[in-house]
């Protein structure tokens, strides 16, 4: 191990999230969409996961509405048919104020219990870390664990709300991040800004490596904000387990990561760690541990790393690059969102879910004549000069 490794002491700060105690009820209506009381008494159903839509159980398999006091027992109820959804601990209001304020969310153990065991078994860790990671069969169709999760309502009700825009779009299929044990020996992840903006990770150049945007985005968004990572704990987080390290509030500097604390670029390069060691870990930098299940949202431009796992055991994510509608997708999800329609998967999902996963995958224009989905072209693809340089994203 290099001389400057083994100074190394991993002394990020540690935002705890422990597993919540009590979960907020959500009322879905038969085709999925949830039961809400506004201001004025009216009950409705809605896709928003809002104040509005959060109840909480009572006493005879009845709930009361979290905001208006309605029961589901009370003589003018309306009498429709619900089911009880897995909610979140904490208002949606109250996370959206933080996410708002501090650029970054936490929604502990969001995602009901069989969701996540479904997860585990796709990504072959936790609870499954004897199965073999099927390579073969896109992951979506492996289970509809993974659509569900991606139409996941508060916190799709939180980016939309954050982004200014109910036409939020998925960057780029869901995909998963496994962590295996760090042998003191590969490389590791630098410091970066994700996706659109990929600061500290493409792009670089000696003059601009440092307190000035630069990566596919060549300039600051201020009040515009181009894109938010989901990052979906399948695993628990921990900071020994190598959870996701950030610099929280960095979204505010509006540029990416010091080129001192070891940005993306140049850790990305064979051997670059055996020279100079681990990227910054020091108490400036921030770790999120929470349970299994649950959601962090944070705004793009807020500088992170992938952690370093210092046990045996595999940790796993689902990663979600989210984007408003009039910015260019990574990659393109057409693709994926067609497999997951001819999969088994697709016949779990519940109207809403489809009509969430539609929303999100496909990307379309609208014109005189219509709306038309923007997918690739293989033969203009062939076409293209080989891009200059390597794109890394992580």
């Amino acid at each position: 191990m290099p001389e400057a490794e083994t100074q190394e002491l991993f002394q990020e700060q540690v935002h705890q999230f422990p597993l919540p105690t009590h979960h907020f009820t959500m009322l879905a209506d038969d085709v999925g969409r949830f039961l809400r009381v506004d201001a004025d008494g009216t009950v409705s159903t809605s896709n928003d996961a809002d104040d509005e839509a959060m109840w909480d159980p009572i006493e005879g398999g009845q709930f009361r509405h979290v905001t208006s006091g309605l029961t589901t027992d009370d003589e003018d109820w309306p009498g429709l048919h619900f089911t009880a959804i897995h909610g979140p601990a904490e208002m949606p209001g109250t996370s959206l104020a933080h996410f708002k304020q501090h650029g970054w969310v936490c929604l502990p153990n969001v995602l009901a219990a069989e969701i996540v065991e479904a997860l585990e078994k796709v990504a072959c860790t936790d609870r499954y870390e004897d199965r073999v990671f099927d390579l073969k069969t896109p992951a979506m169709c492996q289970s509809d664990a993974i659509a569900r999760t991606a139409a996941e309502p508060v916190s799709l009700w939180l980016m939309r709300q954050y982004l200014g825009t109910r036409e939020v779009r998925l960057g780029h299929p869901p995909s998963f991040a496994i962590l295996g044990r760090d042998d003191g020996k590969r490389d590791v992840q630098g410091w970066h800004c994700d996706f659109p903006y990929l600061w500290g990770i493409s792009g670089k150049s000696e003059e601009n490596d440092g307190p000035v945007p630069y990566g596919r985005v060549p300039t600051s968004s201020g009040d515009t904000v181009l894109g938010i990572q989901r990052n979906v704990c399948i695993s628990p987080f921990t900071k020994v387990g190598g959870a996701t390290a950030f610099k929280l509030g960095s979204h505010a500097t509006d540029h990416g990561p010091p080129r001192e604390w070891g940005t993306g670029s140049t850790h990305f390069s064979p051997g670059y760690r055996a020279q100079h060691g681990l990227p910054y870990n020091g108490p400036d930098a921030d770790i999120v541990e929470a349970p299994g299940g649950s959601i962090i949202l944070y705004d793009a431009r807020t500088w992170h790393r992938a952690g370093v796992n210092r046990t045996d055991k595999r940790r796993s994510a689902l990663l979600q690059a989210m984007i408003p509608m009039y910015v260019m997708p990574f990659a393109d999800t057409s693709k994926a969102y067609r497999e997951l329609k001819a999969s088994d998967g697709w016949q779990g999902l519940t109207v809403r879910e489809q009509e969430e996963m539609r929303n999100l995958m496909v990307h379309y224009i609208t014109g005189p004549g219509g709306r038309f989905a923007i997918t690739t072209d293989p033969e203009l693809s062939t076409e293209l000069p080989a891009p200059q340089g390597p794109m890394r994203v992580g």
